[in-house]
């Protein structure tokens, strides 16, 4: 069929768009298959051997992804590492991230670096192994897009006021979410990655301690699991000291998370007011009834995550080393 100039517009407008790095966040799942066609099988094979050395490899790269998307998109700033201690890793609100996630990408990426040097960035393994961690959770498999480049800007002052916190209520959570194209319903499903992990006592405190001035227990929380969570989380409990956030299947990636909150043992604020607010009541109970509307939920939810900030083309570099800038 011949070009028309209608086309052969569009056609040069794409041109343009992709030379000049507009073409933003356009990421492929087949990007490397070319240049390292077999990434995907390093990093899987890394990140296996490490969940086999300790299961906190799964919770603290899921989680390690979250928070370096929700801070200057998905670039892998997260990871790197300052002498001086203002990198984005060692802001407070990233105190607690489990040192096994950032040994896990930095692991997997010398392992892709040993085969494919220089092609590959430290953001899409990170990406890829979280999508793994799910995977040997239980979880369900689904396919990574491709193609972003690693941040040139990692500060600690950055984060603050980019992450969610466990005190949130729906709507301070749908704002958040939304600042990075996720909806009510993504936030929902991303919030069922707390099936995995674990938290400090300090996290939620203020739920058992303090609620306010006539009910010291938060009232939404179920009794019995109050009670559990004090005899764990006594006050003035050493800092160190950590629950599961998920009581019942804790290593497994599932749809528990959603009936816990059913039953009152939702561990944050920020999990339960997804049970006891009306616009998100619905959604729970779907996904605490059905697992594949909150697999495919969840999916979906990742893979926007996923595009969140990223840089593409000529933007940014491939790191050589996960911790540092070229």
């Amino acid at each position: 069929m011949a070009d028309t100039p209608q086309r052969t517009i569009i056609y040069w407008l794409f041109i343009v768009a992709v030379l000049t790095g507009t073409a933003h966040g356009q990421l492929i799942e087949n990007f490397y298959a070319s240049t390292c066609p077999m990434v995907e099988a390093i990093v899987k094979q890394t990140v296996n051997t490490k969940v086999s050395q300790t299961f906190t490899t799964i919770p603290a790269t899921l989680r390690l992804f979250f928070h370096d998307c929700f801070v200057e998109g998905c670039d892998a700033s997260v990871i790197i590492a300052s002498p001086n201690g203002d990198a984005e890793k060692d802001s407070s609100d990233n105190l607690s991230l489990a040192g096994d996630g950032f040994d896990t990408v930095i692991k997997a990426k010398q392992a892709v670096e040993a085969v494919c040097p220089g092609v590959v960035s430290c953001a899409d393994v990170l990406a890829i192994a979280a999508r793994d961690v799910v995977v040997a959770a239980g979880g369900p498999l689904f396919n990574v897009q491709l193609g972003r480049r690693d941040g040139l800007i990692s500060k600690a002052s950055r984060v603050e006021g980019n992450l969610p916190l466990p005190t949130f209520n729906v709507n301070q959570l749908n704002t958040m979410f939304a600042r990075h194209n996720l909806t009510q319903l993504d936030m929902i499903a991303l919030s069922g990655a707390h099936t995995l992990g674990f938290s400090h006592c300090n996290r939620f405190a203020n739920r058992l301690y303090s609620f306010s001035s006539s009910s010291k227990v938060d009232p939404s929380l179920d009794p019995t699991y109050a009670q559990q969570l004090m005899a764990s989380c006594p006050q003035n409990v050493a800092p160190d000291i950590a629950i599961n956030m998920d009581p019942v299947t804790a290593q497994t990636f599932d749809n528990v998370y959603y009936q816990n909150l059913v039953a009152g043992k939702g561990l944050f604020t920020s999990d339960q007011v997804l049970f006891t607010n009306p616009s998100t009541q619905s959604t729970v109970n779907d996904f605490a009834n059905n697992p594949g509307d909150f697999n495919g939920a969840f999916i979906t939810a990742m893979r926007k995550l996923g595009q969140t900030g990223v840089k593409t083309g000529n933007q940014g570099e491939i790191r050589r080393d996960c911790t540092a800038f070229n």
